[in-house]
């Protein structure tokens, strides 16, 4: 895959990714998900195929791409209490 049509992909990947971040009606149902006394993450994956006009179908180059450009690492009360449960202590970077 060219360099330029792998900046494309990254873009369209980036603006997927900003478009899903921006949803007030997403907010809303992980709100509600929250509220209910869950926690949650979303993982989503595009399929992205290419080809040139003219290609056999089975040229098509392919991309998978994860949708999260910065993903966020979060660490529950919950989660603290499970690792400390097998002895293995997290360390705080802020130092």
């Amino acid at each position: 895959m060219d360099q330029q049509l792998k900046q494309l992909m990254k873009e369209l990947g980036e603006a997927i990714n900003e478009s899903l971040a921006d949803s007030e009606q997403i907010a809303e149902v992980v709100s509600k998900i929250k509220d209910s006394g869950y926690d949650i993450f979303l993982v989503l994956e595009a399929t992205i195929g290419v080809s040139k006009p003219g290609e056999k179908s089975d040229d098509k180059t392919s991309l998978v791409t994860t949708l999260t450009t910065n993903p966020e690492f979060k660490i529950s009360d919950q989660d603290l209490k499970f690792l400390k449960s097998l002895r293995i202590k997290i360390e705080n970077d802020a130092a």
